[in-house]
């Protein structure tokens, strides 16, 4: 049977020298779990008495797609099953693959269990690469149970794989490693004579390791990279001639921290969301984080600018309504300004509408009215609110000429006088406390008394 890793004996006689596939491969492949005990992370779904270790381990699941960051676990799992399970392992990957190539799989999926009474994984990388033809040739084989299919994606499969392939199948969420398990991880790495770097005499500094596990984001593949690089270009030294990994060289070995950002996907809508609750929530300190990380990872700074143009209206809202005013000319001085300088008028909008205060009362309004106007709640416009045409029309169908008259507001002390316009005494906007909109409730409480006196 064919089998993705080479026995244990292979490994066993293996020499460091060795021009072996398994010796040439990379670190981050090289330690590449074999069994569900040496996962690391993921605990959320792989700890004892979760639904996916005890379906993996009664061998009782049909169809399973992960998706989460990179290096986060999602193809090493699916071995990982593969192995726990004695079913024979095809992969695929999203890019590369096509219709052709997906059959023929099928196909020798079916002449496996007709010949052997084996099961076939057919495990496909970055199924959201699928277009909606490649994924629908997978359909009625899933559904028949000719394979189990896994698939593995960065972006949200709600959004990115076919409804019927997704209700077909477990979706499992995959979480970025702690810094903690990374550690773990790389130590593991450093002793392991078979697979990782115990053939080499090495020893590194714990303030070295926190440092790559930190810098790599949860990302399990970035950490053993970057260990493999400092172990491999580090030269021997002292009398015992030991390669020393200092927190210089781990710096140096992993210099530059990954932003987990993709454009289009789960972490561009999850740090926008983050973003705008944050100036929600009066948290100016969380906002400027996340317009950093937004900025940094290579966000739009128009998208951000529209962002901070809809919190201006809808959370600051009346209660300042110089907040609007802020975040429209935040996105003017970007256009004049551009990159890098334009960042600037954008983290003054920021801080100005997180600390400013809130109200979502004209927000709440609109939706309270289209919702009446929505559920058919359509009120005619009163007599004396229409076009003069209409009136005149009005008038000679025996309108009453008291009902036909408007009142022009500024022919009244403080331009204002009692009037209705809208039938029923309807009500949706409700002022608070805050900001200068309680000036606002003051007036409209003002104006209300002055109505109720005048239809005593």
């Amino acid at each position: 049977m064919d089998s993705l890793f080479p026995d244990a004996s292979d490994l066993e006689t293996s020499e460091p020298e060795s021009t072996s596939p398994i010796a040439l491969a990379p670190l981050a492949a090289r330690m590449r779990p074999t069994d569900i005990s040496e996962l690391v992370g993921q605990q959320h779904i792989l700890g004892e008495g979760h639904l996916l270790r005890r379906a993996i381990e009664a061998d009782r699941f049909s169809s399973l797609i992960f998706y989460g960051p990179p290096g986060t676990g999602k193809t090493t799992l699916a071995t990982v099953i593969a192995h726990s399970t004695d079913c024979r392992f095809e992969m695929l990957n999203g890019v590369e693959s096509n219709v052709a190539e997906i059959r023929d799989k099928i196909s020798q999926a079916q002449k496996w269990r007709q010949l052997r009474d084996q099961t076939t994984i057919l495990f496909i990388d970055e199924i959201h690469r699928f277009n909606k033809a490649q994924q629908d040739v997978l359909l009625p084989h899933v559904e028949r149970g000719t394979v189990r299919f896994i698939g593995a994606t960065t972006h949200n499969p709600y959004f990115y794989v076919n409804s019927p392939l997704v209700s077909r199948s477990q979706i499992f969420q995959l979480e970025p490693i702690a810094s903690e398990d990374l550690v773990g991880l790389m130590r593991r790495a450093l002793v392991d004579e078979k697979r990782g770097l115990g053939g080499m005499t090495i020893t590194a500094d714990d303030q070295a390791l926190a440092h790559i596990a930190e810098k790599s984001d949860g990302d399990a593949r970035r950490a053993l990279t970057a260990l493999e690089l400092a172990a491999l270009t580090t030269p021997k030294g002292g009398e015992d001639q030991v390669i020393h990994i200092t927190l210089k060289v781990a710096e140096e070995s992993i210099q530059h921290k990954a932003i987990v950002y993709d454009a289009d996907g789960d972490q561009h809508y999850d740090t926008a969301s983050a973003f705008i609750k944050s100036i929600r929530g009066s948290d100016p300190d969380a906002a400027l984080y996340w317009l950093a990380k937004m900025l940094t990872a290579g966000e739009d700074p128009r998208f951000i600018a529209r962002r901070l143009v809809i919190s201006a209206s809808e959370d600051i809202g009346l209660a300042d309504s110089n907040a609007l005013r802020v975040a429209i000319d935040a996105q003017q001085a970007f256009e004049f300004l551009g990159m890098p300088e334009g960042r600037i008028p954008l983290a003054h909008a920021t801080v100005y509408l997180a600390t400013a205060p809130k109200s979502n009362s004209a927000y709440a309004a609109l939706g309270e009215a289209m919702q009446d106007v929505k559920e058919g709640h359509t009120l005619a416009v009163p007599e004396h609110l229409r076009t003069s045409s209409r009136k005149k029309l009005a008038a000679q169908s025996g309108a009453h000429e008291d009902a036909l008259k408007y009142h022009y507001s500024h022919d009244y002390e403080g331009n204002y006088t009692p009037q209705a316009y809208l039938p029923e005494g309807r009500c949706y906007y409700t002022p608070t406390e805050n900001g200068l909109e309680k000036r606002i409730k003051e007036r409209l409480a003002y104006w209300q008394k002055q109505f109720d006196s005048s239809t005593v």
